[in-house]
C-alpha cells in the first residue's frame, strides 16, 4: 500500500515572475520541468547500479542458502537496497520536491550480528526496497528513452533556424532531408517558410514534452512514495503515538487546572469559612450580634464557594450535556458569550459521549475566543451530521486575522481534535469574517 507523502510545490523565480504566460507556454521554461528532466536522466545510471547490486547479492545469497553464508549475504543485500533507497529519497527530495518520510529502521532485539540479520530479513521495508530496485529498472529505461528522445527532438527542431547553416557548410546539403527515394528525388527543409514551420513544430513538441516529463516523473513519485516510504501501518502507529502524547498532555493540563482552581478558589474560601465560623463560635456568648454578622458573612462565602464548585464541575463535564445533549448545552454556553449567538443543532441522534464532550468544549473554547479577541457583533454556531462525521462550525463577524500557528489556542485545539481523528479548518481573512469548521468522528 502506498504511504502518504507530501509533494511540496515550490516555485522558482521565473515561475513567480511571469505568470502572464499561459501554463502550456510557461511549462518548458519552468525550473520544475528541468529538475524533473534531470531526475529522469539520472535515473537510468543509478537504476542500473541499483538493479545490478540487488540481483547479484540476492542471487548470490539465495545460491548460498545451502550453506550458512547465504543468510547474512541476503541480509547484506537487503541492507544495501535500503541504502540505495535513502539515496533515492534524497534525490526525489531535491529534484522532484517530494518529501517522503524515512521508513521504520531495523530494530534488532539484541546487539548481536545474527539478531540484526534476522531483523533485516523480517522487515517488510527491506523487501519493498528490493522490489523497487527490480521494478524501477525497466521503468527507468522507458522513462529515459522517451524523455530524452522527445526533449532532444523538440529543442533541435525549435532551434533549427540557428543551426540549419551547418548542413550546407559541412554536409553538402541545403537542410534536413524530409523525403528521398531511389530515383534521386529529395525534399529538404531549406526555405524560410519550411524552416519557420520546422521551428513551430519544434515548439509544439517542446511544450508537449514538458507535460510528458511531468507525467513520467509522477510515476516515479508513486513508486518512491509507495515502496521507499514507511508502510501505512507504521505511519498509523506513529500517528497514534503522537495522538496518545497529546491526549496525555491535555489530561495532565486539565488536572493541573482543576487542582489550581480548587486550591485557589473553593478550597481557600472553605478554609476562610472555617476560620470565620470558629471566631463566630467564640463570640457567640460574649457578643451575639457580632457572631450573627460573622455567620451571615460565612453564609455568603458558602454561596460563593458553591457557585465556584458548580462552575468547576461544569468545566469538567456539564450536567446539561449529559441530560439533554448538545443543543441545550451549547445554548447555555452561547448565553454566556459577550455577543449574541445563534445556535442551530440539527442532529437526529446523539454521538458517542466522548465525542459529544469534545464537541461541547470545542465550541465553548471557540466562543471564548469570540468574546475575548474577535471584536464581533454577532456569532453563529451550527452543528450537523454528515455521514459518519460530526460537523461543527462557528462563525463571527469580527476583525479576523486568526491563525493556527504554533503557540496559539487554536493550534492546541487542533491538536486535541487530531488526537481523535478530527480536523480543524480556519478561514479568517484580515477584516473578517472568521469561520472555524471542525470535523469529528461520529462513533455513535
Amino acid at each position: 500500500m502506498a504511504t502518504e507523502y507530501r509533494p511540496e510545490q515550490q516555485h522558482d523565480r521565473y515561475d513567480a515572475r511571469d505568470h502572464s504566460l499561459p501554463a502550456a507556454l510557461r511549462a518548458p521554461l519552468e525550473g520544475r520541468t528541468w529538475r524533473e528532466f534531470g531526475y529522469l536522466m539520472l535515473s537510468l545510471p543509478i537504476s542500473i547500479i541499483f538493479f545490478t547490486f540487488a540481483i547479484v547479492t540476492i542471487s548470490l545469497g539465495a545460491g548460498l542458502l545451502v550453506t550458512f553464508l547465504g543468510i547474512p549475504v541476503l541480509a547484506a543485500g537487503l541492507a544495501g537496497c535500503r541504502a540505495f533507497g535513502a539515496l533515492e529519497r534524497t534525490r526525489a527530495r531535491s529534484l522532484l520536491r517530494l518529501d517522503v518520510d524515512n521508513p521504520e529502521p531495523v530494530r534488532p532485539r539484541t546487539n548481536g550480528l545474527m539478531s540484526w540479520v534476522g531483523a533485516v530479513l523480517k522487515s517488510g521495508t527491506s523487501w519493498r526496497h528490493l522490489l523497487y530496485a527490480v521494478v524501477h529498472f525497466p521503468w527507468a529505461i522507458t522513462a529515459f528513452t522517451v524523455a530524452f528522445t522527445f526533449w532532444v527532438t523538440g529543442w533541435s527542431l525549435l532551434l533549427y533556424p540557428l543551426w540549419q547553416w551547418t548542413f550546407p557548410t559541412y554536409l553538402d546539403q541545403p537542410g534536413i532531408s524530409l523525403y528521398g527515394d531511389s530515383t534521386g528525388t529529395q525534399f529538404y527543409l531549406d526555405t524560410s517558410f519550411e524552416i519557420g514551420m520546422t521551428a513551430a513544430a519544434g515548439l509544439v513538441v517542446v511544450m508537449a514534452t514538458a507535460w510528458l516529463i511531468r507525467g513520467l516523473a509522477y510515476v516515479d513519485r508513486l513508486m518512491i512514495g509507495g515502496l521507499l516510504g514507511p508502510s501505512s501501518l507504521a505511519t498509523r502507529v506513529v500517528e497514534l503515538e503522537s495522538d496518545r502524547g497529546v491526549v496525555v498532555d491535555t489530561a495532565a493540563a486539565d488536572l493541573r487546572r482543576i487542582e489550581r482552581d480548587l486550591h485557589d478558589g473553593a478550597q481557600a474560601r472553605l478554609v476562610a469559612l472555617a476560620m470565620d465560623l470558629g471566631l463566630a463560635k467564640e463570640k457567640l456568648n460574649e457578643d451575639p450580634e457580632a457572631a450573627a454578622r460573622m455567620v451571615d458573612e460565612a453564609h455568603g462565602e458558602v454561596k460563593t464557594a458553591l457557585q465556584e464548585l458548580r462552575d468547576l464541575a461544569r468545566g469538567i463535564h456539564p450536567a446539561v450535556l449529559t441530560d439533554r445533549g448538545l443543543d441545550a448545552a451549547l445554548s447555555a454556553v452561547a448565553s454566556r458569550c459577550t455577543v449574541p449567538v445563534a445556535v442551530d443543532v440539527d442532529l437526529a441522534s446523539r454521538p458517542a459521549p466522548a465525542i459529544e464532550g469534545i464537541a461541547y468544549f470545542t465550541v465553548s473554547e471557540l466562543l471564548q475566543n469570540v468574546s475575548k479577541h474577535a471584536r464581533a457583533r454577532r456569532a453563529t454556531v451550527d452543528v450537523w451530521r454528515s455521514e459518519d462525521r460530526l460537523m461543527l462550525q462557528v462563525t463571527d463577524d469580527g476583525t479576523g486575522g486568526a491563525d493556527l500557528s504554533a503557540g496559539s489556542g487554536l493550534a492546541g485545539l487542533a491538536e486535541r481534535l487530531d488526537a481523535v481523528d478530527g480536523i480543524l479548518a480556519l478561514d479568517s481573512p484580515r477584516g473578517g469574517p472568521t469561520t472555524v469548521t471542525a470535523e469529528l468522528p461520529w462513533r455513535g
